[in-house]
């Protein structure tokens, strides 16, 4: 193992120097030290940052959640104000970065969508995201010797003070999520813009992307990995075979419109040539980025019909695609190998009421049968 002197030459945090006391019946416990590295949140959060990194090429983490978590300690130092001592914070302060993040514009968002003229603010997701991100963090702070005592034991603000962990609403309704579809089909079979180069013609790309995302359901990141050899037919049926997370795999069959627009992309590319293994590309020819996707899916609303029209998020999608699932009365474990879920019971964050559903399951109640209209009370 390295010692301090080679592990500070490469940039990384050396851990405090804890003193082990030996307790009865062989246990021992670690003490802190009295003092600990007064170093500023900027300085821990590059010190994190590079750790975080360095883990991606060990294989400890993955290269996107490693993104995330850089992402979010860097925001959190600018919203804290990076000079300040690490050790310093506060529960309370941490609070207040909280909330100060809940009320920042999402920038990956676009404003027309809104249609208020301002950029929507954080959705209850990347509050939840944040928090974890920032958690982490100082558990690394913790051990690293950067902080004596991990200040997340003491906040307070509540989930309806961030803004909800869980919005009313985030799956879209049959009509929203119809106005979206018919648009991306739409999209899909519009003629090719003849006054664009043909590597920035990505409207069959971009429809294929709201195509999936609402159909499927999969995480982003498991749809910017995405690669063309992990499509594939069986017996006449078109498959994705999804790599999601903990190096799970599932096999999910597309519906046959979602079939059809993917073999019109890929016939596309070979068109012009492509041979990168990446199924969606940025039109300069990279693997699409996860940032990315938002743009894409705000660009399809666009053209939907303002009466129709919802701001969604792609994980908003994924709710969209277990919650007309499981009220279409689908098998409840079909719907959890669709969206990549190891737990039945983690469905039920992904399930939202939807507008007369209730008065929809009565009417055909197992016990009395189809309601006649003439049944109807008036």
């Amino acid at each position: 193992m390295a010692g301090p002197g080679i592990a500070a030459a490469r940039g990384f945090a050396v851990p405090w120097r804890a003193r082990v006391l030996s307790e009865g019946g062989g246990r021992v416990r670690r003490v802190r030290p009295a003092e600990v590295q007064r170093i500023t949140v900027e300085e821990a959060a590059d010190r994190y940052a590079e750790m975080v990194r360095a883990k991606t090429v060990t294989g400890a983490l993955a290269p996107s959640t490693a993104e995330i978590y850089t992402r979010d300690v860097h925001t959190f130092a600018d919203l804290t104000g990076g000079g300040r001592v690490l050790d310093d914070l506060t529960g309370e302060d941490v609070d207040e970065v909280l909330l100060r993040f809940a009320r920042k514009p999402d920038g990956r968002r676009r404003a027309q969508v809104a249609g208020d003229g301002a950029a929507p603010l954080q959705s209850a997701y990347s509050q939840a995201r944040f928090r974890r991100s920032v958690s982490a963090f100082f558990r690394h702070a913790a051990v690293a010797g950067w902080v004596q005592l991990n200040p997340m034991r003491a906040v307070t603000v509540t989930t309806r003070q961030r803004g909800g962990l869980r919005p009313e609403r985030r799956a879209l309704t049959r009509e929203q999520a119809e106005g979206l579809l018919g648009t991306a089909r739409v999209l899909a079979s519009a003629a090719p813009d003849e006054r664009k180069r043909a590597d920035q013609r990505t409207e069959l790309r971009d429809a294929l992307i709201v195509l999936l995302l609402a159909t499927v359901g999969p995480r982003v990141s498991e749809l910017t990995r995405a690669d063309v050899d992990h499509f594939f037919t069986n017996d006449g049926v078109r498959y994705w075979r999804i790599f999601g997370k903990g190096g799970r795999t599932r096999d999910v069959p597309l519906p046959r419109g979602v079939a059809q627009v993917l073999d019109a992309y890929l016939a596309h590319r070979r068109a012009r040539g492509v041979e990168t293994p990446a199924l969606l590309l940025s039109w300069r020819g990279r693997r699409l980025a996860r940032g990315d996707v938002q743009g894409v899916i705000d660009r399809v609303l666009a053209r939907v019909d303002p009466d129709r029209r919802r701001s969604v998020t792609p994980h908003g999608l994924r709710h969209t695609t277990a919650t007309h699932l499981l009220a279409a009365a689908t098998d409840m474990d079909a719907v959890r190998r669709v969206l990549g879920h190891s737990d039945l019971s983690t469905l039920g964050r992904y399930r939202d009421e939807l507008p007369g559903e209730l008065e929809a399951a009565m009417r055909v109640h197992p016990l009395l049968g189809p309601e006649e209209p003439g049944d109807r009370l008036r």
